[in-house]
């Protein structure tokens, strides 16, 4: 292949919703990223809270007509050429914001170019134009049969649901309530037998409360090996529920690891260990409970790191007692109970 080509892919991605620590509820959204040249593209716009119009909770009909559009089988949305790339995860309003790029055929190649950040119909490349960003030359074959496969393809959608299984019914309710604000479904059960495979399907993690015993943890693992059914299982580190979305938010991701911006969280001996992939805004939360229970929420950083591993510091009171950390990025999230 010329050097003129970039290589063309995609790879499923995930804006991780959550309870933030000022209480704000920030949405789950499941999308199709573009790799260009084996790394999300995303990841070369800084650190952007914006997902691809290949989302997964779209209806079939407007993401079938996003695939055809991106293969030009379809007029440009925008003037000028130009498509929509990545857009507000909450609204997808053209108002919020949107990274664009001018999309042509060239021959059988496709080729994106002048990448900018826009608000209005108009385009200015001057003043927003993505100036290191592109143009990409992908090969006409690869760039159509990554996204013709998206059509062709009967892929099962992520499944954004939760099993919710514990004996505290009131922490239980306000889980699934949190939840269900981001955008993921979550039902409440303390036995699943006799219960359809078809209907264990729907699930995409089961979440178990601390006071779970084994056997019934092991009779409902069993339930759902019998149907067939590929779901990660969360052991509730605490009753917070801020800290219980946090976890079952990871667990969700099912984007690859090596295409993650955060890719590991340590906490240990007063401070936090924290990798990313590429330069992103970090938010480290301290969630902690005293000796009555009561849970204490401290936002302990947040501000943009580059690549690489870091070591944060923590405040000796943050992490005082039974302390957990949650380290959050636009695109995931990871929980770790800290080491004593």
């Amino acid at each position: 292949m010329s050097a003129a080509y970039a290589t063309f892919g995609l790879a499923p991605a995930m804006r991780a919703g959550g309870v933030l620590a000022n209480g704000v509820f920030q949405v789950h959204r499941d999308f199709v990223d573009f790799i260009v040249d084996g790394r999300p593209l995303l990841f070369q716009l800084s650190d952007l809270d914006a997902v691809s119009p290949l989302a997964s909770d779209v209806p079939p009909a407007i993401f079938t007509a996003q695939v055809r559009s991106l293969l030009l089988e379809a007029d440009a949305p925008l003037p000028g050429g130009r498509y929509v790339i990545y857009g507000c995860p909450d609204c997808a309003d053209l108002a919020c914001g949107a990274v664009t790029a001018a999309i042509a055929r060239d021959g059988d190649d496709y080729i994106w170019q002048d990448f900018a950040w826009q608000t209005e119909e108009q385009a200015d490349l001057e003043l927003n134009g993505y100036h290191g960003i592109g143009p990409f030359r992908f090969q006409g074959d690869e760039y159509r049969a990554a996204l013709g496969a998206l059509l062709r393809e009967a892929a099962e959608a992520p499944r954004r649901r939760v099993l919710l299984v514990g004996a505290r019914v009131a922490l239980l309710a306000r889980l699934a309530a949190a939840l269900r604000t981001i955008g993921v479904g979550a039902d409440i059960t303390d036995d699943v037998d006799g219960v359809p495979a078809d209907e264990l399907r729907a699930y995409g993690a089961v979440a178990f409360g601390r006071a779970v015993g084994e056997e019934q943890r092991a009779r409902i693992r069993r339930a759902f090996t019998d149907a067939g059914v590929d779901v990660t299982y969360v052991d509730g580190l605490a009753p917070i529920v801020p800290l219980l979305v946090a976890q079952i938010e990871h667990a969700l991701d099912r984007s690859p690891l090596d295409r993650r911006r955060l890719t590991r969280l340590v906490a240990a001996d007063g401070e936090a260990g924290v990798e990313v992939t590429s330069p992103c805004r970090v938010q480290l939360t301290a969630y902690r409970l005293d000796r009555l229970y009561r849970t204490h929420t401290h936002e302990v950083f947040d501000g943009v790191l580059e690549p690489g591993r870091h070591r944060i510091p923590l405040d000796a009171k943050a992490v005082k007692g039974e302390a957990f950390v949650v380290a959050r990025t636009s695109g995931s999230v990871l929980v770790e109970p800290m080491a004593r």
